[in-house]
């Protein structure tokens, strides 16, 4: 199997996934992290949409990265007027990028019904659009939008738009499934209908409103294209685009695909997190081959079995990724979780030791209690550093009060006033907040800043509550999930108690103590 080319498109489809907004510098940063992984083509933006994207390009202009072609995105020209008087392929002259993009329209209806022009326009348009980019010496892919639904609607027509696209020196037509709704046998029968049709290399650009994304884009290399299209995590528009990470890692691992080097491989998680993290999201605990759950293992037979031999329950060495196997702690793991997490800490215990009976006691009453240590491995961490007392306290609450107050407008303000001791340093500070968790979090970062700066690199990045016995009503505990995360990392912590703050409290001290431990390390 040839090697297969992957082209990135975050920073443009990517960027259309509800609550993502880059920045310029957002954007060059994840262009210099898709480059260091190998990406053969990164899409950076449509320049003659926003003043936005056109920064970006005369910015990463000046760059010189080692592996990636930096891609620019248009449409084909507008119908009734050349392509030297368009203004979108104007800007894409001015981008300077080293390939360019343009998306046609390949379905008869979206021609007839959003373009309102002939079906013989639109082939013109394909024509002119390619062959003046080409003449000015850009490479150029063209992108089939909504190609196997026009397959299915008007195949005669939809091959046209490929030919005229292919004749006019494309030097890849990418088949889109713009909707998201093909499934896997239909990719793969297509695809085989136009091996012998098109003499052009063959792309896949899909969406996943199906769910089926990724299996689509690896039917595809499959059936013969040499380019998958997608985005980091599968952020995007509506359900989202092709996941690439998870298209990588079956590439590599499963079809022995050399699209990417084999150290470069060992950077896929970081990759992943970096990126979700500068986009502002959330961790995906469950994703494929990098998330905090793709190796863990929490019942007592799966972990037996995985301390005799890993594969037993793992498809996959965790390492090849850059992720790591997790022991999850819990009720069910008996001794034998505890003495692995020890393991990975640096512990040495055994199951006749004194210390390993107490924890796992300590973990079995905590359970009972309501925590969920196999949700909240950092807090585990922290549980067991404070046992084993191998660290010393960054520091130590003296007193906290929050103030929550409506006022006459209606609106609802909190404040949170604190006392700690740093480092035998007394800090009494206060903070506002959204309310008064995020009060109470943004008093402690406050008052620790100073003496830990790194704090500054993480944030809470989700919030959960669970009430544990609804009987109780108002009188019921609640259980607190925080997960948060820094550039590098994703982490979650727990907390219980009748009182919400209480239990938020007991969350955020495991979270900033676990990132002031891994910082020390």
């Amino acid at each position: 199997m040839p090697k297969v080319k992957l082209y990135d498109t975050t920073l443009r489809d990517g960027s259309q996934a509800e609550g993502i907004s880059y920045s310029v510098r957002d954007k060059i940063r994840i262009a210099e992290e898709l480059d260091k992984i190998g990406i053969h083509y990164i899409e950076g933006g449509w320049p003659g949409s926003n003043p936005k994207d056109r920064e970006f390009f005369l910015k990463i202009n000046s760059l010189k990265l080692k592996h990636a072609k930096i891609a620019a995105f248009s449409m084909t020209r507008r119908p009734g007027i050349t392509a030297d008087k368009d203004s979108n392929i104007a800007a894409l002259l001015k981008s300077k990028a080293q390939v360019i993009t343009i998306v046609g329209k390949t379905w008869d209806f979206h021609v007839t019904e959003v373009l309102k022009t002939t079906l013989e326009e639109n082939l013109a348009m394909i024509d002119d659009t390619i062959s003046f980019l080409i003449k000015k010496g850009f490479l150029v892919f063209y992108d089939a939008e909504h190609f196997f639904d026009a397959y299915k609607a008007n195949k005669d027509y939809a091959l046209k738009t490929l030919t005229s696209a292919q004749n006019a020196g494309a030097g890849n037509v990418c088949l889109c499934d713009t909707n998201g709704g093909a499934l896997t046998s239909e990719i793969m029968n297509v695809i085989s209908e136009l091996k012998s049709k098109i003499k052009v290399e063959l792309g896949i650009h899909c969406h996943n409103d199906a769910g089926v994304a990724v299996a689509n884009s690896l039917a595809a290399v499959e059936a013969g294209v040499s380019m998958v299209q997608g985005t980091i995590n599968g952020y995007g528009e509506r359900c989202g685009n092709a996941d690439l990470i998870t298209i990588i890692g079956n590439l590599k691992t499963k079809l022995r695909n050399d699209c990417i080097t084999d150290a470069q491989l060992g950077q896929l998680t970081h990759l992943s997190r970096f990126v979700s993290e500068i986009s502002n999201m959330r961790v995906k605990n469950e994703q494929p081959f990098v998330g905090d759950s793709a190796f863990a293992h929490k019942g007592g037979m799966h972990i037996n079995a995985i301390m005799k031999n890993p594969r037993t329950y793992e498809h996959l060495d965790p390492a090849l990724v850059g992720n790591h196997r997790r022991i999850l702690v819990s009720e069910l793991g008996g001794k034998t979780g505890i003495l692995l997490r020890a393991k990975d800490m640096h512990y040495d215990l055994n199951k006749e030791d004194h210390q390993t009976k107490r924890i796992l006691a300590l973990v079995q009453k905590l359970e009972h209690e309501g925590f969920q240590f196999e949700a909240a491995e950092a807090s585990f961490q922290v549980l067991m550093h404070r046992a084993l007392k191998k660290y010393k306290k960054f520091f130590t609450l003296e007193g906290f009060r929050v103030v929550i107050e409506k006022q006459s407008d209606k609106k609802i303000t909190s404040e949170a006033i604190i006392k700690l001791n740093i480092r035998g340093v007394k800090e009494h500070t206060a903070a506002d907040g959204d309310g008064p968790i995020n009060a109470l979090d943004n008093a402690l970062r406050k008052a620790l800043k100073d003496f830990y700066p790194t704090l500054s690199k993480m944030h809470l990045s989700d919030f959960k509550v669970r009430v544990l016995e609804e009987k109780a009503g108002t009188a019921a505990k609640v259980r607190v999930l925080i997960q948060s995360q820094d550039e590098a990392d994703s982490w979650n912590t727990i907390g219980v108690h009748e009182n919400i703050v209480e239990a938020s409290w007991q969350a955020l001290v495991d979270s900033i103590e676990y990132k002031l431990l891994k910082d020390a390390k």
